[in-house]
């Protein structure tokens, strides 16, 4: 098997493992606060016990450390709304808001990572609206709000996705991309540590205990959560960019809501809480998202490092 093709299957593997997280999210009874603090709080505990990420966190100053601390706040929230989307509509609806990250990027990025603005991205944000609206019309009136915070989640990707890009861009060799991503958990474990006596008052619906070991059935699917769809494919995507560009890992990627909702409809059985309105918007809006790389010019991957923090949303520089 040549380096490439193993890439690419590997890439898919991750994407697949990606996908596991919204039915995950499902699964564990917690709510959004705690199941988020727990996640970040595994994986930033596991990266420090690497030696090579104290050695680059030794090696990188103080200032650029705050600024990769400051965008993990921003993770936080990222994972904070995505898990509160899950709870408060689906697994589905989680993840179809999720692919508006891409239109968020193409909006956002121009000014946070100062490039011009594209044409391309401008029509892929109006080719998306009619797949939001006919979204919104196929899920029950009570689970509209999970696709306002949905929708957020995405924004906050779009967020940090971009800032990290502009670090990266402005400093060259920002350091080691596990580093990074322990770094910026660690910064955002911290920020949900601060935010958790305020959120029964900010966001009810997302609050809980954050210092109670949860249940061996929820510790149980954290660990699985942290470790086998957070770690491992991050550590396996790095592998397989090596050998590919950015312009086929995104397209591959851009999957990552198809199998998260084939997956909740094999698994959670979610097909019978929507209508036939919703998939045919989120065909729409994959359709968009899916064939926006199409129209990029391939590249090799400059910035691995915004694969920790999100499901690996905007590889494309």
């Amino acid at each position: 098997m040549t380096p490439a093709r193993k890439a690419h299957l590997q890439i898919h593997f991750c994407v697949l493992l990606w996908g596991f997280t919204a039915i995950i999210g499902k699964v564990i009874t917690l709510p959004a606060l705690p199941l988020v603090w727990w996640r970040m709080g595994i994986v930033a505990l596991a990266l420090a016990l690497l030696p090579r990420v104290w050695r680059s966190l030794r090696a990188m100053s103080p200032k650029l450390m705050a600024a990769y601390a400051g965008i993990g706040v921003l993770v936080a929230l990222h994972w904070l709304t995505f898990y509160g989307a899950i709870k408060l509509a689906n697994a589905s609806v989680a993840a179809t808001c999720i692919a508006l990250a891409t239109v968020f990027t193409a909006m956002v990025e121009p000014k946070l990572a100062r490039r011009p603005f594209s044409p391309r991205d401008l029509a892929l944000g109006i080719a998306v609206l009619p797949g939001v609206a006919l979204v919104v019309g196929g899920i029950p009136d009570s689970m509209r709000i999970g696709v306002v915070v949905g929708a957020l989640s995405a924004l906050f990707v779009a967020l940090f996705g971009s800032l990290n890009k502009r670090l990266v861009d402005s400093v060259g060799d920002a350091g080691d991309p596990l580093t990074i991503t322990g770094l910026e958990l660690g910064a955002g474990t911290l920020a949900l540590t601060a935010l958790a006596p305020l959120m029964p008052l900010l966001f009810p619906a997302f609050a809980g205990p954050l210092m109670v070991l949860p249940s061996a059935h929820d510790l149980g699917w954290l660990l699985v959560l942290a470790l086998g769809c957070t770690l491992l494919p991050f550590a396996l995507s790095l592998m397989a960019l090596r050998h590919m560009s950015a312009f086929s890992a995104q397209l591959a990627v851009n999957l990552e809501p198809v199998y998260a909702i084939v997956l909740a409809i094999l698994l959670l059985g979610e097909q019978h809480e929507l209508t036939p309105m919703f998939y045919l918007g989120v065909v729409i809006i994959l359709a968009a998202v899916i064939v926006h790389p199409l129209f990029g010019r391939p590249a090799p991957v400059q910035h691995p490092e915004v694969l920790g923090t999100s499901e690996a949303k905007g590889i494309v520089d």
